[in-house]
């Protein structure tokens, strides 16, 4: 038997193929497996080999020129289910990996691998429920139906396996195939041995993995497989997912924590943005590229996208597995994307300067405090945020994002009522000046909604700026902003509530050419955190030589 593990990693060694970083990193890991095992756990060929040749001898392709042909695998997705399915516990034979997420760029043949997997996932096991699972019932059909097509297509399959109104249900073993979305109803009769999960970067929250992934627990060996290309999504699962499997690829997750191997992460990606006009790197983040996907008809979107900019975010995202914000953001998500962190307690006895943004009473605030060390260009950002409580599950569904979970993370604040209690705001700014030793000396916040807010400040000793919000006032800072976003100098201690607010953010331009932020084209989106850090960096700027000089040695 072939093991492709071996045989894929040494082309991708040698150069044979173009790899990026992160599929380097899996399969060199996975190939030093191969000849030294870790624990207890081996590479078993044969199991390894079980799946592929199950879909290669029964499953046929339903659409498209290859209709009513035999599925061929490439040799990345062989790799890629040998991974998988190869290493098990040698006493008890039980499969190691449970989950593995996917990323590749769209029309890579990801629909048909997961279909046959599915199929294959009834007949494996006794009593197996395979979930097709999307957020959208649609989007979920298509994996679904493409399963029940190979069936229809195979004499041997169709004995077995038959069609119902909802699912399909094979008599001999008691297993079910199903589509689910998030709307269903998840809750009822789960018990899932394969979840199927399309598309996961249009997922805003992850209810519906969790549900899933518990309805697991009873399973000996079950499994989560997850293939997406990147979307517009921020910090929603998708990020999550990928943080996840970045940790791990970079060993920030060692075997302690999870074993190796248990969760798999498959990144096909570009390494850099500037490799979108290298067709040779192409293929870095499309395996299938020349074989399923057309290289000519990637190469006349990536043709297009340099006279339609419009369609930029589209390309990079679908094709190239990018990550992006909304069409005609302020920032990239490469630009605004910082994972880098710091110690509150290495400015204590410093000074530092505030913004805030005092939305309505009944919305979402945010309170900022940006500081510098001497002889440091990187802007440190400390921002918390703050909802009322009696609002916040309101919320949470309007939004579409976990207020629940930040505030357990202690990012936000939920305030006692319906609204929320500007005090709170104030307090917050008492106990950085109290318990970590900086001293706020200036404070900046927009002159027409903080007046009664600043009177209150102003008694407890701090100084309340205003600063200006139409273009003139707004633009200089902004663009200052952006060239430091762009040169990775903010570090916002890698708060999910201000990456999702600035990946939120539009600008406007005047006819003078001056820019304002704003909403994107969702009014419903908050963009709070970009406001207030706004406010900081207003009076970071109208104080730039005299806060240089207060830091100056400290």
């Amino acid at each position: 038997m072939i093991n492709y593990i071996q045989e894929y990693y040494s082309k991708i060694d040698s150069g044979e193929i173009i790899a990026g970083k992160r599929i380097k990193q899996v399969y060199k890991k996975l190939a030093e497996e191969l000849d030294h095992p870790v624990d207890n756990w081996i590479f078993d060929i044969e199991k390894a080999n079980q799946p592929i040749e199950f879909i290669e001898t029964y499953c046929k392709n339903s659409k498209g020129k290859w209709m009513g042909k035999p599925v061929h695998l490439l040799l990345w997705q062989k790799a890629l289910l040998q991974a998988i399915y190869g290493f098990v516990d040698k006493d008890t034979g039980l499969r190691r990996c449970r989950e593995a997420f996917v990323e590749c760029g769209r029309k890579d043949g990801k629909s048909t691998l997961l279909s046959g997997l599915g199929v294959y996932g009834m007949l494996s096991e006794n009593g197996a429920q395979v979930l097709c699972s999307a957020n959208k019932y649609q989007q979920a059909r298509i994996i679904f139906d493409e399963a029940r097509n190979m069936v229809e297509q195979s004499p041997e399959l169709k004995k077995i396996i038959r069609k119902r109104k909802m699912d399909m249900y094979c008599d001999l073993n008691f297993s079910s195939m199903l589509p689910l979305s998030k709307n269903s109803e998840l809750s009822d009769g789960l018990n899932a041995s394969l979840a199927l999960i399309d598309e996961v970067h249009s997922n805003k929250d992850r209810y519906s993995y969790d549900v899933i992934k518990q309805s697991m627990s009873a399973r000996e060996q079950p499994l989560i497989f997850t293939i997406s290309t990147a979307g517009f999504v921020r910090d929603g699962l998708f990020d999550t997912l990928h943080d996840y499997g970045c940790n791990i690829l970079d060993g920030k997750i060692t075997d302690k924590d999870v074993p190796y191997g248990a969760f798999l992460p498959f990144f096909y990606e570009l390494d850099d943005v500037k490799e979108v006009d290298n067709s040779d790197m192409w293929i870095k983040a499309n395996p299938s590229l020349g074989v399923i996907k057309s290289f000519d008809e990637l190469k006349a979107n990536v043709e297009r996208a340099k006279v339609d900019t419009t369609f930029l975010p589209t390309l990079k995202t679908k094709d190239f597995d990018i990550p992006e914000n909304v069409a005609g953001s302020w920032l990239t998500f490469e630009e605004l994307n910082n994972g880098s962190t710091f110690d509150l307690k290495s400015f204590s006895g410093s000074y530092g300067i505030g913004g805030v943004d005092l939305s309505e009473v009944g919305d979402l605030t945010c309170a900022t405090m940006l500081m510098m060390h001497d002889n440091d260009d990187t802007r440190y950002v400390l921002q918390h945020y703050f909802i009322p409580a009696d609002t916040a599950e309101k919320h949470i569904k309007q939004d579409k994002v976990p207020y629940d979970d930040w505030q357990r993370k202690e990012f936000i604040t939920f305030c006692e009522g319906n609204r929320v209690n500007y005090s709170d705001v104030t307090a917050w700014f008492e106990m950085i000046q109290s318990q970590y030793k900086i001293i706020p000396y200036w404070i900046y916040a927009d002159r027409w909604n903080t007046q009664y807010w600043s009177k209150e400040m102003v008694a407890k000793g701090f100084d309340v700026k205003p600063c200006g919000q139409g273009y003139k006032s707004v633009s200089p800072v902004m663009k200052q902003m952006t060239v430091d976003f762009q040169a990775h100098l903010i570090n916002y201690n890698n708060n999910p509530i201000t990456k999702w607010c600035l990946s939120n953010t539009a600008v406007t331009t005047d006819p003078a050419g001056n820019i304002k932020f704003d909403k994107s084209k969702n009014k419903k989106l908050r963009i709070d955190g970009t406001a207030s850090m706004y406010d900081s960096y207003y009076g970071l700027m109208d104080n730039w030589i005299d806060y240089k000089q207060m830091i100056k040695g400290r």
